[in-house]
Parts: structure tokens; C-alpha cells; sequence
């Protein structure tokens, strides 16, 4: 059995899955930047996700990962949103995280073109989820 997405040990181990990644440190040595993600409630998530990640040169950074209450409201240079079922393709890797946001599936609030020039280091991020046992709702 897999850990929960979007929980408080879900993080954890996706902070130990970023943070132990050659491959996304190496896509994202010069990346400096924190998110919002946000799950919207879709097909079998009946609540908001929404998850804080401070991205430092292919690390989590100094201010970490962590799941926001519901109320919890946080500065990020970026908010990346969509629905579950699309959330639900992008963690199965049957959607790219950028070819996403083209496709209008994600939306993006912040500087486009500064992630389109870590394309290589969003895809690792995404690795570093598959690399996760986890359950999806």
C-alpha cells in the first residue's frame, strides 16, 4: 500500500524523492523559485489540494515543502493549478507538466517563459513523484 496524495507523509517523501534526485539537481542546478500547486477538486477528489515548494538549485530550498491548510494563504513566484483529472494523468506520466500548461489543461500564474526554460527540470519533478509509492483518490 502506497502513501496518500497530497498528505502530510506524502510530502515528506517527496521532499527525500526531489532531494536525492541526480537528475533533477543536475535539470535545475540554476533554478531558483517556489510554487503553489493546486489540485482542484475533480472525478474522485472532493476537497482542494494545494501544496507549497520552495525550488533551490535542484533542492528543496530553505523555506521546504509542505501541505497548506485550507485557509492558508502563501506568496509564491508561481501558482501552478488544474484540476484533479488532469493532475491524476500528469502524476501517471500520461501528461507532460509544460505540454500541459500548452494545452490549457494547467494554469500558470507567474513567468512562462523563465519555466519554459526548465523544461527538463519540471519533467525530473515529475519523475521524482513516480519514484513515490503512492495512492491516488
Amino acid at each position: 500500500m502506497g502513501i496518500l496524495f497530497g498528505t502530510e507523509q506524502w510530502i515528506e517523501a517527496y521532499k527525500e524523492s526531489v532531494n536525492s534526485s541526480k537528475a533533477y539537481e543536475d535539470a535545475a542546478k540554476t533554478w531558483e523559485g517556489d510554487f503553489v500547486f493546486v489540485c482542484e477538486p475533480a472525478g474522485n477528489l472532493d476537497h482542494e489540494i494545494r501544496m507549497y515548494i520552495d525550488l533551490w538549485h535542484g533542492k528543496i530550498g530553505p523555506k521546504g515543502a509542505r501541505i497548506l491548510n485550507p485557509s492558508e494563504e502563501v506568496e509564491s513566484e508561481f501558482v501552478y493549478s488544474g484540476p484533479w483529472t488532469n493532475w491524476e494523468k500528469l502524476l501517471q506520466k500520461k501528461i507532460d507538466p509544460i505540454q500541459g500548461l500548452m494545452q490549457g489543461k494547467f494554469k500558470l500564474k507567474g513567468n512562462m517563459g523563465k519555466v519554459m526554460r526548465a523544461v527538463k527540470a519540471a519533467q525530473e519533478l515529475v519523475n521524482c513523484v513516480v519514484a513515490i509509492d503512492t495512492d491516488l483518490y
